[in-house]
């Protein structure tokens, strides 16, 4: 009897020990996301004057919801609430295809206008937000397509939202982000990764594949993407791109 009362006690410590997480995880989502876009969008009438284009506003609102889905089922996930956590997950399927089609869209119309960083050209800054989208896209399918496996699942939904991260990063007050370009803000959203490495080893003894690999899809594109985007056929793709939508 005592051995199973441990055997009860330690499942429901390591079930304890993967909430919080999950749920941290989810709450530093929601506080680097609001921190880097207060500026822009969500406290935007106390920073500027200039109203946004209703393309940015939905842009602004079906990403913040993709967040707050994130907090909302990791929280129904630490009540034990699983029966409707799956079915939100229905939801949060559609909400992800739709974030694809408009921050497809948003990049390409942004493009047409003056780059975020100076210096850069805008086509080719134009890797970056597409990459983001390709990326989300690739952990999100993948999270879906093993949902039945829960330790999978789980990891690559979390490295899907880390994948959305950058943009929120490289608004945020921070002098070395400000100054530091693209690989400053990539660099510090990579930092999320360190966490999910941190408690696998904390509770697997070693990484989670779907940890590794979502990790180093996310890692290695960035780079990639700076390389691509300065490619002569890259950017004749982009001018064509932004010329014919």
């Amino acid at each position: 009897m005592a051995v199973n009362a441990e055997v009860i006690n330690q499942r429901d410590f390591s079930r304890r020990r993967e909430r919080l997480f999950y749920t941290g995880m989810a709450v530093a989502f929601v506080f680097t996301v609001f921190a880097g876009f207060a500026r822009t969008f969500y406290l935007r009438p106390y920073f500027q004057t200039q109203a946004l284009i209703p393309l940015l506003i939905l842009h602004g609102v079906a990403f913040s919801s993709w967040i707050a889905l994130m907090v909302i089922q990791a929280t129904l996930v630490a009540t034990r609430r699983t029966r409707t956590h799956m079915r939100l997950g229905i939801a949060g399927g559609v909400l992800a295809s739709l974030m694809v089609v408009i921050g497809t869209v948003t990049a390409i119309v942004r493009a047409k206008g003056p780059s975020p960083v100076p210096g850069v050209n805008p086509l080719s800054f134009l890797t970056i937000p597409l990459g983001d989208m390709l990326v989300f896209a690739i952990l999100v399918g993948s999270a879906f397509y093993f949902r039945r496996r829960v330790d999978t699942h789980k990891r690559f939904m979390l490295l899907a939202t880390i994948a959305l991260l950058p943009a929120a990063v490289a608004r945020l007050p921070i002098g070395f982000i400000e100054t530091g370009g693209p690989l400053a803000f990539f660099g510090v959203a990579d930092l999320f990764i360190v966490p999910c490495l941190i408690f696998d080893f904390v509770t697997r003894g070693r990484p989670h594949r779907a940890t590794v690999l979502g990790g180093a899809l996310i890692v290695i594109s960035h780079p990639l993407r700076l390389v691509i985007g300065n490619t002569h056929a890259w950017l004749a793709f982009a001018t064509w791109l932004t010329h014919w939508t």
